[in-house]
């Protein structure tokens, strides 16, 4: 099987590149290949490559620049993604894309099923809402996994975030009223993997969660990095409110990954376990 993937240095990209299983062969494109600026360019390069199915694990990533470039975002998250899923859907391939928990508002305590009502509470959260939108409309066999507080040994993101602060200080205030299923990027790289074959066979895709459980605070979850790190770095619980940013963040990412599931027998990964593989690869 021949996959295009768009994307070569994030955080899922570079699990998608270090976990590929045997039989596959993937094409990564950077940006210097297929600039998900340029709506056009991507869609051509799904044209011009051969492949039995396409991954989009690329995106605009930045949540607070977002609020002042919305414009800017919704190209890479919304329209570039369109445009790849039409150009999927003329070849008819099967489209694989990675959406988020902020397409939701954050409210109450109960887990987001994948069908529940959207409604965004950022300029990021729009951007990717609008892509899901346009996928959806594109006619293309498609995999919209939604998921949350994405973590690897690579790139920018709260593990490492915490292990370079933890190391420094002596105690850290981390909000604790935001609460989320915390995902390893080696976990979404497998499950992209599991869902892409059945999918080439013609099975249904459709929108589905994938988070890491037990759902945790970000407070709870920098206890269990500095534990696992032995740092004695302490904790300090705060509310969002004391640690305001320029985009407003859901108290409640759960999301609910029973469908999944069904659909795929594609489990929760253990986020604890995903944690240990990032600490052990950075000590190395």
């Amino acid at each position: 099987m021949k996959l295009l993937v768009f994307g070569q240095s994030g955080q899922v990209a570079r699990e998608l590149a270090r976990r590929m299983p045997a039989g596959i062969e993937a094409a990564f494109l950077g940006r210097d290949q297929a600039d998900l600026a340029d709506p056009k360019a991507c869609a051509e390069a799904v044209q011009t490559h051969r492949a039995d199915a396409v991954i989009n694990a690329a995106a605009w990533t930045q949540v607070d620049k977002a609020e002042a470039e919305e414009q800017a975002a919704t190209i890479v998250n919304g329209e570039s993604p369109g445009a790849m899923a039409r150009a999927c859907a003329g070849k008819s391939v099967p489209f694989l894309h990675i959406s988020t928990d902020y397409v939701f508002d954050g409210q109450g305590d109960q887990p987001f099923l994948p069908d529940h009502p959207t409604a965004p509470l950022n300029a990021y959260g729009r951007s990717k809402l609008a892509g899901e939108m346009a996928i959806r409309a594109s006619g293309a066999r498609h995999l919209i996994l939604r998921t949350s507080w994405v973590v690897s040994a690579h790139g920018q993101n709260f593990v490492k975030t915490m292990l370079r602060l933890g190391a420094e200080r002596d105690q850290l205030n981390v909000v604790a009223d935001q609460i989320g299923g915390p995902t390893p990027a080696a976990a979404i790289a497998d499950a992209l993997y599991r869902a892409v074959i059945p999918l080439c066979d013609g099975a249904d895709g459709g929108t589905h969660h994938l988070a890491g459980h037990p759902d945790t605070s970000w407070a709870d979850f920098a206890r269990a990095i500095m534990a696992r790190a032995r740092l004695r770095c302490a904790i300090n619980d705060i509310p969002s409110s004391a640690y305001p940013t320029p985009a407003a963040r859901p108290m409640n990412s759960r999301l609910d990954c029973s469908s999944l599931t069904r659909s795929f027998g594609i489990p929760r990964p253990d986020w604890r376990d995903g944690l240990a593989d990032i600490v052990k690869e950075l000590r190395a």
